[in-house]
This record gives C-alpha cells, structure tokens and sequence, in this order.
C-alpha cells in the first residue's frame, strides 16, 4: 500500500515539473526576454520592440543597448536571446556560433541602414567626400572622422568595407551618434560619422533637431555622386549602405522568433519604413538588395 502511495505520489511530482518547465516557456504573445542593439539602431529598434509589445500586451521585450562586438558574445553565451547586427561574421565568429548555438544560421534581414559622414552647418569647406578619400582620412593621424567608439557597429562596417582591421583605424571618438552630431559644432574640422537612423525618423522633435545642425556630406564613388535616401538604399547604390538583420539563440517558436517573424512580416516593415530606413522585405514593391 505504501509503495502504491509511493508510485502516485511520484508521477504527480513528475507531471507538475514537467507542467512548471513547460509553462516556464515564453511565447510570442507571452513572456520576457532581452534584446541587444548598437546604439546605432537605437530608433528603430524602439519603434519595433514598442509595437509588438503593444500588439502582444502580455510581453516585455527589454532592450540593452551596447556595443555590438559585445552584443554577439552575450548571444553566444546566451546572456541574451536576440542581437541586431549590421556586418558580416568573420569566419571564426560564423564557427563560434555554429559550435555554441547549434542552430541553422538564418539571420533575419529586416532593413537598411546606411553609414552617413556628416558635418557642423559651420563647416562649408566639406562638400561631399569621395570614397577614395574616405579611406585616406581613416588611415590618417589627423583623424579628421569621428566615430562612437571601438567595437562599435559603425567602426566595424567601414572596416568591414575596406577590408582592414578596426583596430588599424585612425579616428577621434565622441560616444554616442547623437552626441557626435550635438558636439560637431565645436570641431568645424572634423566630420562625424554615424547612422542613418539616429537621423532618418521623419517625424518627432529630436530627429528635426539633430537634422537641422548638421549638413550630411554626398559620397563620391566611380565619379558619380550619391545620398543615403531610400531609393539609394534600396538597389544599394550608395556605397555605405548595410543591412540590418537579427540572430537568435532561440532554438523554439518563443516570444524571440514571434518577434523577428513580427519584424520581418508586412507589419513590422510598416514600421521600418515610418524610420525613414528602407524595409528589407516589402511587399508594395519589389527590393533589389545585392
């Protein structure tokens, strides 16, 4: 008799672990996790996140903003759930997580960003820049380009685009892309390099207010000159263009890949578009992303 009490007392213990882990689980519309960004895509990384959270109200997607070196070794070590990233994986980092994640690698592209070189309104000696001489200025001592730092999304696409080291990168330093334009004024020689999307939102006052300080430098490249707008993004003329994409270590249909299925669909490219960015996948128009 006891045994039996034993047996059933058991497979009850089992069956509420077993329940408890199950519903430990998060889904799309239910739970917490956290996402890390550069702060590079800090606008539309908002307006994504806000927006499934007010769709799926029983959510909270927390939002880190941080370098996004850092944002790939917190994904790989799972301190994180889902990262956006702007550059390639080096080979290493492609096996790193193909050996830690154990997942297919299928990063979900959601935009266009773009890196744009920007200057003070009190600069008028800077009218546009050439990519050639872009490169001259990033491997001079003067370090006439100022960018938000090392590991960061923006030093590591250019040196991703020219094919060297960011550590073989000559640049001063101001941290933040909004700070970098803020402060431009007092540095009429140099030229802030940042993302578009610290600039591209159309609407709200403190993309109006960022825009009106700084003039963004046209990009000279095989003696055709070119701006970040939309229609340059979208067939990637203009030379500085990247795309946008997320990595999860999800390995379910939980509240990380609700999220990017979210972002990646019509709805969340509504929501890239009103940035001002050029949505990855629309479904008005065909994108010839190369």
């Amino acid at each position: 008799m006891n045994n039996s009490i034993l047996v059933v007392f058991a497979f009850f213990f089992l069956f509420s672990c077993n329940k408890s882990k199950k519903e430990a689980l998060d889904t799309p519309s239910q739970g917490t996790i956290t996402l890390e960004a550069d702060e590079s895509f800090r606008s539309v990384t908002e307006a994504l996140t806000e927006r499934y959270m007010a769709i799926n109200p029983n959510t909270k997607v927390n939002v880190i903003y941080t370098k996004e070196d850092l944002g790939l070794l917190d994904l790989l070590d799972r301190k994180t759930r889902v990262i956006v990233m702007s550059r390639n994986l080096t080979k290493s980092e492609k096996d790193a997580y193909d050996k830690k994640i154990n997942l297919p690698w299928q990063p979900a592209k959601f935009a266009a960003d773009a890196l744009v070189f920007v200057v003070s309104k009190e600069n008028s000696t800077v009218k546009e820049l050439s990519v050639d001489e872009i490169k001259k200025r990033i491997s001079s001592d003067e370090k006439s380009l100022i960018f938000d730092g090392a590991n960061s999304s923006n030093i590591n696409f250019i040196a991703q685009q020219f094919n060297v080291k960011p550590s073989a990168l000559k640049y001063s330093i101001i941290k933040g892309n909004e700070n970098i334009i803020k402060e431009l004024e007092k540095h009429p020689n140099k030229i802030g390099v940042i993302s578009l999307n610290t600039i591209s939102r159309p609407y709200g006052d403190e993309a109006t207010m960022l825009r009106d300080k700084i003039n963004v430098l046209p990009i000279v490249d095989k003696g055709k000159s070119y701006t970040p707008t939309v229609d340059n993004l979208q067939d990637m003329q203009y030379p500085f263009t990247r795309v946008l994409y997320f990595l999860t270590n999800e390995a379910y249909y939980g509240l990380g890949n609700g999220f990017i299925r979210f972002a990646c669909t019509q709805l969340g490219q509504i929501v890239v578009e009103k940035e001002g960015l050029q949505p990855y996948n629309l479904y008005r128009r065909e994108v010839q992303m190369r």
